[in-house]
């Protein structure tokens, strides 16, 4: 009898193999104790996507025999990390005995062994005994990130929402600058957080989103103030200057219509405006100090920047979407595209000189909260992607996954998955280049920011890719080399001496933030989320947060505390058909939160204002009668009880940052929507026409809009700020502070 053959391998198991190989996933589990398969098809198309062709068993086959041979012959991979405090890296350990190496530094030195390098980046060659070579790019990166150098609270804003007298229709970068220079000196605060400052993808109407730009490289100059472009008071010709007076009138108008009539933001008007008065300003010839400065940025930047100016020029005559223009254009390094930039070289300037003026502004605003005493200053904030039309897919598309976007898979809050409509990046291209395009972005947002809070921090380890046209439930994570992008992270970072943040919250892969932490990235813990979810499920106790953390009571994507003490967040959603549930139990659950943490306040002493009896059903009341009176429906003494519950609420709001000061963060957030009342979230995830999201100015309890002059006098905010600043004052980073008794001596005083 002949014995049965070995079975050979299906072409699932070589499609899982080859998979592996390439760092997509066939499989994740979305909870502990439990796997869900990809989709098959999102697994070839991932594979697709980085150039690899699994479309049948035998294309599989011949790719899984490829990669496995150049992995097995490769002496080098494209990138190897070195941490400054470790011993050679795995990589080069593994190399051939009596291989020898060539190491070219950053500064152009040559040296014949990897030990002892300065950090940087570097180029490594390697040549084994057999006469095979591999070149490598090498990064060298200091072990951890720089630490808050001591423990502070900030103010957290998104900039177009904060108005003043001065700016024209959204807050602006001159408001920035203002905002710090009064946080630092008359408050105290360390840092102030803004909402992403990107280029957005222009558009009739702009897509208000500061996650979803056109580049991730530039700001964005709707932001500029153009009283303070330095040719502003030089504009020549009588009719410059009148029509700079006629449009400045228009910008009051738009910015009364916004502060005195209720009416949006609306970005597009204010740049038509700001367009306008640029264009003017771009005729006025500068200086030989200012045209010294221009070209310095414009040799420092180099090609990236003369790509965006272009992608903007282009944008003005074929549209917003790079994918629709003219073939010869989608390429940018075509000679159609060259003979376009040469014929619009008066608009591709104007661009240049947009992009400098507001990384002009951008710098002085750093500077301006420096000088005023913080020692972090202005954070910003990294989108976790592009706009696939936009400037950065067209210049850096190379680096691009053609014909996917990232998200993530369904999980206990969305069922359906999400799909953000953001190419992601190519691993392998990344490697390739040693991490250039993320290096070069690092650098030009770190050269304005004495902190980065990273948008989605996973994203540095494993990103949810969604094939063009299919759900995102028919995705498949695509894994990066996580220690590469740390270690680009830690190099630049530590270069300009800047903190950072990472997103955590959600669903985070095992290991993740222990690995963030070890290199020192702080994390982001948002009171309504941080309980024991390992335990009995209630809320975490101070001492038990973790201390490596920007701790805040919420976000921009969530409801202000005023709303989650009252549940009118609750009730918002219920106007608007997102419910998922009966009002009834979408209340009783949100009343059950919110009691809970109000139990531990005030078994903290942390209720001091508002008693420790009745405070539960003080906040109902206030949250009812909040209710009544904005449908018009209020009682009599409706106004006397709804501002006895407003002061409840207030109250409330103190309590809760008093706890946040209890835990051991080294960086306390305050939402400044919190610190006047306001009950509205600045964005609704799962809406789009029905709710204005990123369109509203910050405002007070009442809807009233609140200029940033007007914050200066709040005695609301300044009691607030004063519990803030009394428990970091003179504290340690990363040690806890006391924010009971001297947080209400400071709001009484």
């Amino acid at each position: 009898m002949t014995a049965p053959r070995p079975a050979e391998p299906s072409g699932e198991d070589d499609l899982t193999r080859l998979a592996a190989l390439h760092g997509v996933a066939t499989s994740y589990s979305p909870s502990p104790g439990r796997t869900v398969a990809a989709s098959t098809a999102a697994v070839v198309a991932a594979l697709a996507a980085l150039d690899v062709d699994a479309s049948g068993p035998a294309a599989t086959r011949a790719a899984l025999a490829a990669r496995t041979r150049e992995l097995r012959e490769r002496l080098l991979p494209p990138t190897v990390v070195s941490w400054s405090d470790s011993g050679p890296a795995q990589a080069l350990t593994a190399l051939p005995a009596g291989t020898r190496l060539a190491v070219v530094t950053e500064q152009g030195e040559t040296r014949r062994t990897a030990d002892g390098l300065p950090p940087g980046v570097h180029r490594l060659t390697a040549t084994a005994p057999d006469g095979r070579t591999g070149e490598s790019h090498l990064i060298v990166a200091p072990p951890r990130l720089p630490t808050p150098p001591e423990r502070s609270y900030g103010l957290l804003v998104q900039l177009y929402s904060l108005l003043s007298r001065r700016s024209w229709g959204m807050g602006d970068l001159g408001d920035l600058a203002e905002l710090s220079g009064w946080a630092g000196r008359a408050l105290g605060a360390g840092f102030v957080q803004v909402n992403p400052l990107h280029a957005a993808v222009p558009g009739t109407p702009t897509d208000p989103s500061p996650y979803r730009p056109s580049s991730r490289r530039f700001p964005d100059p709707v932001h500029l103030r153009v009283e303070d472009v330095p040719e502003f008071p030089y504009a020549t010709g009588q009719a410059d200057r009148d029509r700079l007076g006629a449009l400045r009138e228009q910008a009051e108008r738009l910015r009364a219509d916004v502060l005195g009539k209720g009416a949006l933001i609306d970005r597009d008007a204010v740049w038509d405006l700001k367009r306008q008065a640029l264009e003017i300003l771009h005729r006025v010839p500068l200086g030989p100090g200012r045209t010294a400065a221009y070209d310095a940025f414009r040799a420092r930047e180099g090609r990236a920047l003369r790509d965006h100016a272009t992608w903007c020029a282009l944008a003005e005559v074929h549209g917003p979407d790079w994918s629709r223009w003219p073939e010869g254009l989608r390429d940018p390094r075509s000679a159609d595209t060259a003979r376009a930039r040469a014929e619009l070289s008066d608009r591709v300037d104007f661009h240049t000189r947009l992009a400098w003026l507001t990384d002009e502004q951008l710098t002085a605003a750093q500077r301006t909260a420096r000088e005023a005493g913080m020692p972090i200053g202005i954070v910003h904030d990294l989108a976790v992607g592009v706009h696939p039309g936009g400037a950065d897919a067209w210049a850096q598309q190379d680096h691009f996954a053609a014909g996917m976007s990232i998200g993530a898979p369904p999980d206990a809050f969305n069922a359906r998955g999400q799909d953000w409509g953001l190419p992601p990046w190519r691993p392998d291209r990344l490697a390739a280049s040693g991490y250039a395009p993320f290096r070069r972005l690092l650098r030009a947002l770190f050269r304005s920011a004495g902190a980065l809070r990273i948008d989605h921090v996973m994203g540095l380890f494993r990103l949810w890719w969604v094939p063009q046209g299919r759900p995102p439930t028919e995705g498949t994570y695509v894994r990066y080399d996580a220690e590469a992008m740390l270690a680009t992270l830690v190099l630049e970072a530590s270069r300009a001496g800047a903190v950072v943040i990472g997103e955590d919250l959600g669903t985070v892969e095992p290991g993740v933030r222990e690995t963030l932490d070890r290199r020192g990235v702080l994390g982001t813990s948002v009171l309504w989320f941080e309980r024991d979810w390992d335990g009995d499920g209630r809320p975490l106790p101070p001492e038990r947060w973790r201390a490596d953390c920007l701790a805040t009571a919420t976000t921009h994507d969530l409801p202000p505390t005023a709303a989650r003490l009252t549940g009118e967040h609750v009730a918002l959603r219920h106007r608007l058909g997102l419910l998922t549930r009966s009002l009834e139990e979408e209340r009783a659950e949100a009343a059950a939160d919110a009691a809970e943490w109000l139990a531990l306040l005030g078994e903290l002493g942390l209720l001091q204002e508002t008693g420790q009896d009745g405070h539960q059903a003080g906040y109902q009341a206030g949250g009812q009668a909040g209710h009544h009176a904005g449908d018009g429906t209020a009682d009599g003494g409706g106004a006397e009880k709804e501002a006895g519950a407003e002061a409840r609420i207030e109250a409330g709001i103190r309590a809760v940052h008093r706890f946040l000061l209890r835990t051991p963060a080294r960086m306390v957030g305050l939402w400044l929507p919190d610190a006047v009342g306001d009950r509205r979230p600045q964005n609704l995830p799962g809406t789009w026409y029905e709710y204005p999201n990123w369109r509203l100015p910050v405002a007070d309890a009442e809807g009233r809009p609140v200029t940033l002059e007007d914050l200066a006098a709040a005695p609301r905010l300044h009691a607030l700020t004063d519990v803030l600043r009394a428990g970091t004052t003179g504290t340690a980073a990363g040690t806890g502070a006391d924010g009971g008794a001297r947080g209400t001596a400071g709001a009484e005083g």
